[in-house]
């Protein structure tokens, strides 16, 4: 279960629970892919986010790696549809920019 006062967020991929948590290797790692982290916060307060951005940030912040693949998680993202994903998006952003 996540727990939202360490920042952690989650996402139902096929019928599970997957808590998503930004840890600094997570960050990095989904950073080195996708870009800078603070344009990334800035692409989402425009709207410009795709759904490749969002399934990645998901997918690299998967507290338990290999128990879900990126392909799952973009159909998890596809399936809770744009409205569904910007919660557990604004948690992980809002961990990005505040900080523990």
């Amino acid at each position: 279960m996540s727990n939202h006062a360490r920042g952690e967020a989650s996402i139902h991929v096929n019928g599970r629970e997957i808590v998503l948590r930004p840890t600094f290797d997570a960050l990095v790692k989904a950073e080195a892919e996708i870009g800078s982290l603070f344009a990334l916060v800035e692409r989402a307060g425009e709207g410009r986010l795709t759904l490749t951005e969002i399934a990645a940030l998901f997918w690299f912040c998967s507290a338990r790696p290999g128990s879900v693949t990126r392909d799952e998680v973009g159909e998890a993202v596809v399936g809770m549809g744009l409205s569904g994903a910007a919660v557990p998006l604004k948690i992980l952003l809002g961990q990005v920019l505040r900080g523990r």
